[in-house]
């Protein structure tokens, strides 16, 4: 049970640094994931996107945390990777400028 304010702000700040970490690895799986992806249509995804929210809806449900929150925050974490791996896509399509 929380104290007082400075002890869930550090409870928090801690789980922030878990929320990073995890992010990170997401990312790098995002990164892998681009190089099976032909095409922009392929990063987008909107069916895969759609799967996702359903499964984090779902589990927020489980977890008694606010699905519409969980949801929200999944479609702009989705948005960002999706912005992420659209430019390494157009990176590597670029031609090689040496």
């Amino acid at each position: 049970m929380a104290t007082s304010l400075d002890d869930i702000r550090r409870r928090i700040d801690a789980l922030d640094s878990q929320v990073v970490g995890l992010l990170a690895q997401r990312e790098r799986l995002v990164r892998a994931a681009a190089a099976f992806k032909s095409d922009e249509q392929g990063v987008r995804a909107p069916a895969r996107v759609e799967q996702v929210i359903s499964r984090v809806r779902a589990l927020a449900g489980e977890q008694d945390a606010s699905p519409e929150v969980v949801e929200r925050v999944y479609r702009t974490m989705i948005s960002a990777f999706i912005d992420l791996e659209l430019t390494e896509h157009h990176r590597a399509a670029a031609p090689d400028n040496d």
